[in-house]
């Protein structure tokens, strides 16, 4: 008994002090270095905790994201996406420094020590940092949200995605735009969908001097009526907006509720018009001009006048 019990005692002490020790060898290995006049160790330890505390978070924040997201709308789910990019990114952050903070790291030594080197990094990459801050601020003043048809340099787009530094869209010719997201702040950005999703478009047309201008407009209102796509509410309705120099000019306006198609509903429109317009004898003049030619008492008609005449 007591041989086994020396033996236990030898097994136990092997494992304490060999197998144990070396673990906690392992665990302790790393390097210093000095910031400010004070030391600040990296142990192995201390990164494996950091990557096992990144790791949880990431699984936590794809949980809650998968739970919030199943209970949503798909409209209200896109826009819930867009803005916990961003809450991902600071919880990250937050983790990490508390995570140094708990092992024994001086947080307040490496934010101060690094403070020359973020100012560099903030002349070097201005314009980056300007992307970033503009992402911020979109999604906190909620200017921007995916789902959104925009309007930026003369281009319709639909927004598909907000990252970090650049939005991307989606023009009506399948083209994606990527646009950095400083732009959102400096530059005009129409937003068609910023209120809600019903915009008003118009389609103008020119007809004749003398054509039955009511007619004309109840041979408009009734092709917005027969046009898909058009709502029904709020109606259509049509304005004289000039005395045009060779036509008359009106503007069926209306709405739709997606505008990122609306040159379709546009060109699909004027075909509707044109035909009932030809059925009713109703002209659409192009431009023109009557050039008189007077010339005084007694002066004659230059000779070259006269050949292109006869000509």
């Amino acid at each position: 008994m007591q041989e086994d019990q020396s033996t236990k005692e030898k097994v136990t002490e092997v494992i304490e002090e060999d197998i144990w020790g070396l673990i906690q060898d392992f665990w302790n290995a790393g390097f210093s270095y000095q910031i400010g006049g004070d030391d600040v160790k990296i142990t192995v330890g201390m990164v494996i905790i950091v990557i096992l505390s990144f790791l949880l978070t990431s699984v936590a924040l794809r949980l809650i994201r998968s739970f919030i997201t199943s209970k949503l709308m798909d409209e209200d789910k896109m826009k819930f996406i867009s803005v916990f990019k961003f809450i991902k990114y600071f919880v990250y952050l937050t983790v990490i420094l508390i995570t140094l903070s708990s092992t024994g790291v001086d947080v307040t030594i490496l934010l101060t020590a690094s403070a020359a080197l973020f100012v560099g990094l903030g002349l070097a990459l201005q314009e980056l940092f300007q992307d970033v801050i503009g992402g911020i601020f979109i999604i906190l003043d909620k200017s921007l949200l995916v789902g959104d048809i925009i309007e930026m340099d003369g281009r319709v787009a639909r927004v598909f995605e907000i990252k970090l530094r650049t939005t991307r869209a989606l023009t009506r010719d399948d083209k994606v735009m990527i646009i950095p997201n400083h732009k959102f702040i400096s530059d005009t950005v129409y937003n068609y969908t910023q209120n809600h999703k019903t915009t008003r478009e118009s389609v103008k047309v020119g007809v004749a001097y003398g054509s039955d201008v009511e007619k004309v407009r109840m041979i408009l209102l009734e092709c917005a009526k027969e046009q898909k796509g058009i709502l029904k509410k709020p109606e259509p309705f049509v304005l004289f907006e000039d005395f045009g120099d060779s036509a008359l000019m009106f503007a069926l306006h209306f709405y739709v509720s997606d505008s990122f198609v609306d040159p379709k509903v546009k060109s699909e429109l004027r075909f509707k018009i044109n035909d009932k317009f030809r059925l009713n004898d109703i002209t659409i003049p192009f431009p023109q001009r009557d050039v008189h030619m007077f010339y005084p008492p007694g002066n004659k008609i230059p000779n070259n006048q006269t050949t292109e005449n006869d000509a």
